[in-house]
């Protein structure tokens, strides 16, 4: 038995006809490059997450890296995010200028520790960049309050968490801005690159949109040095027709996430992921630990039996050859640098069985030992 890992391929047969339509459309007007295929979806889009604005960039690396632009952050600034976070939060931060300043995840849910990220402010800090990790929101109703009376940005990383929701906010609206990656293994993935940027101030929207288009909205007026970095029209038209799917795909994870834990339940040597039981988390992983003497012992038995397994992330940042300049001995961050030995993440998708989970339960028991009675 094979079990896809993630399944984009089953996302493109149910748009593919629409899909193909709306290239052909494309085709016919000559439109390449930006449109209404590009409005259209960032309209919707901010509709959907509840912001007065969404910008679609080239990936979500640029998503992040463009916010902070826009918001003025530089040499000498200081931003405050995740050490066990993709490399690509800290890679935005660092082509600013600015310094990335790393905190430690929590123990249980491997979010950002709000109360560390707290504490590592300092006169130089601009903003902090919450990771809404594995699809999982992190709680951020007492952190934007703080961070407002300090003048400091809170940028959400929500690459992973398209479609979460919690206390009726969905993530990329609470904070100053949200970015977004549409790649395509994303809960909302493009067939190619994509990126998104989620925001209700129309300052920061404008200046973002000039630095995504060569440092101006109209052709040829050039008001500040810009980049190139804008959504491809046929991307768009893919996620805006996948856009009207989220919610119920995001339930078909939420309901793998809860077959995983009644099949793994009592088995012994692995850690469950925590989280709310509720539409805060969408599930764009779904983690497990192991006792990292036997955890590439299990992921060579799983392959043999037709089942990927990937590692979300094997090194914390800070213990990466691009960041080792940054001012962190190994054991800095506890957690994030023992779970990076530790974690796997198992078949996430919308097309992965209940079968397909009681017989990856059944060969993790095989490894790991008897059920614990």
């Amino acid at each position: 038995m094979g079990v896809l890992f993630s399944s984009p391929q089953v996302e493109f047969e149910i748009i593919r006809d629409k899909w193909l339509e709306g290239v052909a459309e494309l085709g016919r007007k000559g439109v390449f490059v930006g449109g209404t295929s590009v409005t259209s979806f960032e309209s919707k889009f901010a509709q959907y997450i509840g912001t007065g604005q969404a910008i679609g960039v080239g990936n979500g690396t640029d998503a992040l890296y463009l916010t902070l632009k826009g918001l003025g952050i530089g040499p000498g600034d200081e931003v405050i995010t995740a050490a066990n976070t993709f490399i690509a939060t800290v890679e935005a931060i660092h082509h600013t200028g600015a310094m990335p300043v790393l905190v430690d995840c929590e123990p249980d849910t491997y979010l950002l520790n709000v109360e560390q990220a707290k504490a590592a402010v300092t006169t130089r800090t601009k903003a902090i960049i919450p990771v809404h990790l594995y699809g999982q929101m992190v709680d951020l109703s007492e952190l934007t309050v703080w961070a407002e009376k300090r003048n400091i940005a809170i940028v959400e990383d929500s690459a992973q968490a398209a479609g979460a929701r919690m206390n009726g906010q969905m993530a990329g609206s609470i904070g100053t801005a949200g970015c977004f990656s549409y790649y395509p293994d994303k809960n909302l993935g493009a067939l190619g690159d994509g990126g998104g940027i989620t925001t209700s101030s129309n300052s920061l929207a404008s200046v973002i949109k000039k630095l995504r288009n060569h440092g101006g909205e109209v052709r040829y007026q050039h008001e500040i040095p810009g980049f190139n970095s804008r959504l491809d029209p046929m991307q768009a038209i893919a996620l805006e027709l996948k856009l009207a799917y989220l919610d119920s795909w995001s339930a078909k994870r939420r309901e793998a996430a809860s077959m995983y834990e009644h099949h793994l339940h009592g088995i012994g040597g692995i850690v469950l992921p925590k989280h709310r039981n509720d539409e805060s988390h969408v599930f764009h992983l779904y983690i497990v630990r192991v006792e990292s003497e036997v955890r590439d012992k299990l992921r060579k038995q799983l392959q043999k039996k037709g089942i990927l397994t990937a590692v979300h992330y094997p090194k914390p940042v800070h213990r990466t050859a691009a960041f080792s300049y940054l001012p962190y001995d190994e054991g800095t961050f506890q957690n994030a640098e023992k779970y990076a030995e530790e974690i796997i993440s198992l078949p996430m998708n919308i097309s992965v069985t209940e079968e397909q989970i009681g017989q990856i339960a059944q060969e993790i028991q095989a490894v790991l030992g008897k059920v614990q009675v």
